[in-house]
């Protein structure tokens, strides 16, 4: 019989629509199935009310707590997740997040449903639009998918904001303050505090919370200053502050109205620049005092929405939201080739800085009907809308970097849930993409040649399907395979910038073509006991995927053929009531098409694939007041077909402890508890650049307090 993956691409959406009609019409007389015991996670990213044990792919949730105990290690949110996934790639430390991929692909990130990646210019800095004390739960869904819309090629992580506790009135404050454990000094220190007022009346309930956050200078493990980076951005030596309000609405107990307003901003304090290092003799780059030229680098999000829920409207239940954002990322000033113009100033002398900005509209609508087919069937339909404008340009100059671009999207989905046995589940779902992106006329810079590109639009309009089967053949043993299909655009930005050849049209330009990711996964999870077991096997393929390679310091995109795959494994097990230990591995492994003649023959690099690692995890709590964390991570060595890219792997340890007084709980964090010294794995494997030659964050000790009351 011929294999779902080898049906050409275009028959899939109809075999999976065929499959789950076959499905219902021969189940159709059966009994309903049994609810599981306990209290279900459901993950409001999947659209279908989706349980996470009953999920045909890798789910995990990082919750409250444990989002917390990373907080007090580092309150960079990219280290919050690579400390958790070991599939995530470490973090670079920097505002930009650039190469920080899930299973070697971008994810897709949300707040609260809310996309956060631009799709007309990705800027990198996606993961930096939210403080993480504002978060209340974490949901990823690891591999392609395309229930959210575009971008998802790697996996989808929706961040969920805080929700009012019960209580007419509830305050929370938090303060803590960062060091390293040698070189203290006034402006190697951090401190953050968050404030947070919540409660819930008869119909009505409230939050609001403001967080402050000011880092200073950054030590690696011998005590020397990390180097900043004045161009893409840094976390270091900058301030930035978020504020979360939120106000729900129940006129009666089946019905929700919420309103929700975020507004984050960071932005660089330029005390710093850079001094370059030296690969060949193991001298990271370092900071010396003084201002960067130009102005500090800045992120600043507004993300609004507004939401309705109906929880029995005829039998069915409805989500709808529509939402609002606005994003600026200002880089920093530098005399880079790209930006020079002897019509300006003399080559090399013209310092200049990008900025993105993007306007995003958008909705969402599902409609969830279950019991259907005598309690075997559960169906998901809507629709989705999104209306996003972007641009980038220079902002010392005013020249058009990136032209005025606006990308139109509607969407209709439908998902289903079949059971067709007792033990066995299929899931499977269609979605169908209509959207254009039209772009108006414009120069390119004098670097490209001032070349004239004539504006036009481009339609793209696909029809993308997901199938599943979840069997459980012994009580606490769940066994799945999926495959579902990706959709993202590939950094549309980066092309149209770099057009240096005149008489080219947006129309036939064929590098802005869609990226269409398949990906397959088989798994497992085990529920024993005092036990914990997943393992998931998975393959991720694009006949015309994006890889990003650096020119001449410059980050530009590749089409090529790739293709992913690795496997996840974990295990966790609980001692007693007081003590869990948890252990989890991810090996990645990427290839590409480098010369074009269909095969896979070269290996992907830093810059597009995380490295193989493993994380082990010690939770106590040793009585009511004292509890703490030990986590270990290891990132392996590896090589890369430049061998100036290999990788040397290093090792990791943090630990945080959590004291309950009368009044309020004190937490002391230690991050890289050994004080090791390391390049990080950004810096070795994804570029050669001396000036970007930058070493992990040496030991630092947080000291931290949160009163309820």
């Amino acid at each position: 019989m011929q294999s779902y993956h080898a049906i050409p691409f275009k028959h899939r959406p109809l075999l999976a629509a065929m499959l789950l009609a076959m499905a219902a019409q021969a189940q159709a007389d059966t009994g309903a199935a049994e609810m599981p015991a306990g209290e279900a996670v459901i993950i409001s990213a999947s659209r279908a009310n989706l349980e996470a044990e009953k999920a045909p792919q890798t789910v995990v949730v990082i919750g409250k707590d444990e989002i917390e105990q990373q907080l007090t290690l580092s309150t960079n949110s990219s280290d919050v997740l690579s400390n958790i996934l070991p599939s995530y790639t470490p973090s670079r430390g920097k505002m930009n997040g650039s190469g920080e991929t899930l299973r070697g692909r971008t994810p897709l990130i949300l707040i609260d449903g809310v996309p956060q990646s631009n799709p007309v210019r990705p800027t990198g800095r996606e993961a930096h639009t939210i403080d993480y004390a504002m978060v209340e739960r974490i949901e990823i869904i690891q591999g392609p998918n395309a229930i959210n819309g575009l971008g998802a090629t790697g996996g989808t992580i929706n961040i969920v904001t805080r929700r009012p506790e019960k209580g007419t009135v509830n305050q929370h404050i938090d303060v803590q303050v960062t060091a390293p454990t040698s070189g203290i000094e006034g402006e190697t220190l951090n401190y953050k505090t968050t404030y947070r007022v919540d409660g819930r009346l008869d119909k009505l309930d409230y939050l609001f919370s403001a967080g402050y956050e000011d880092q200073g200078l950054y030590l690696d493990g011998k005590g020397r200053s990390i180097g900043v980076d004045v161009t893409q951005g840094d976390l270091m030596d900058s301030r930035s502050y978020d504020i979360l309000a939120k106000l729900g609405y129940r006129p009666d107990s089946q019905q929700k109205l919420q309103f929700s307003l975020n507004r984050y901003r960071i932005k660089s304090k330029a005390s710093y620049v850079g001094v370059a290092g030296n690969r060949a003799l193991g001298i990271p780059s370092t900071s010396r005092e003084g201002t960067p030229p130009g102005t500090p680098a800045w992120n600043d999000a507004w993300t609004a929405s507004a939401s309705y829920n109906h929880y029995d409207l005829a039998g069915m239940e409805l989500s709808a939201m529509v939402y609002h954002q606005q994003f600026v990322g200002l880089f920093g000033a530098d005399n880079s080739a790209t930006f020079q113009d002897v019509r300006i100033a003399p080559r090399g002398t013209l310092y200049d800085q990008s900025r993105a900005v993007a306007f995003k509209y958008g909705s969402k609508v599902g409609l969830t009907k279950a019991g259907l087919l005598d309690g075997r069937l559960k169906l998901t339909a809507g629709f989705d809308t999104l209306i996003d404008e972007g641009k980038q340009d220079m902002y010392g100059t005013g020249r058009t970097f990136v032209p005025e671009s606006k990308y139109r999207n509607l969407s209709l989905f439908v998902q289903g849930e079949y059971k067709l046995l007792d033990s066995l589940t299929l899931h499977a779902g269609l979605r169908r993409e209509n959207a254009d992106l039209k772009v108006d006329t414009y120069r390119t810079l004098a670097a490209y040649n001032n070349t004239l590109v004539e504006g036009g639009k481009i339609k793209f309009n696909e029809t993308l399907s997901n199938i599943g089967l979840v069997f459980n053949p012994v009580h606490d043993v769940t066994l799945y395979a999926s495959y579902s299909e990706g959709f993202g655009l590939p950094d549309i930005g980066r092309t149209l910038r770099s057009i240096n050849t005149p008489g080219q049209s947006i129309a036939k330009l064929r590098s802005l073509e869609p990226i269409l990711t398949d990906g397959v996964e088989v798994g497992t999870r085990v529920r024993k006991g005092d036990w914990e077991l997943d393992a998931a096997y998975y393959r991720s393929d694009s006949d015309f995927g994006t890889r990003i390679v650096s020119v001449n310091g410059v980050f530009a995109m590749a089409r090529e053929k790739t293709r992913l795959e690795g496997y996840d494994a974990s295990a966790s097990y609980r001692f007693n009531k007081a003590h869990r230990a948890s252990l989890a591995y991810a090996y990645t492994k990427g290839r590409y098409d480098s010369n074009a003649d269909g095969s896979l023959d070269a290996r992907l690099d830093g810059l597009n694939v995380a490295p193989n690692r493993v994380i082990a995890t010690w939770n106590a709590s040793w009585n009511d007041m004292l509890s703490s964390l030990l986590q270990v991570q290891h990132a392996f060595h590896q090589r890369f077909d430049d061998p100036a890219k290999e990788f040397s792997g290093y090792t990791l340890a943090d630990a945080s402890l959590n004291y309950k007084l009368d009044k309020g709980a004190v937490r002391l964090g230690v991050a890289n508890l050994f004080d090791r010294s390391y390049i990080t794995y950004y810096s070795q494997s994804a570029l050669v650049e001396p000036a970007r030659y930058f070493a992990g964050r040496g030991r630092t000790v947080t000291l931290g307090y949160a009163l309820d009351f």
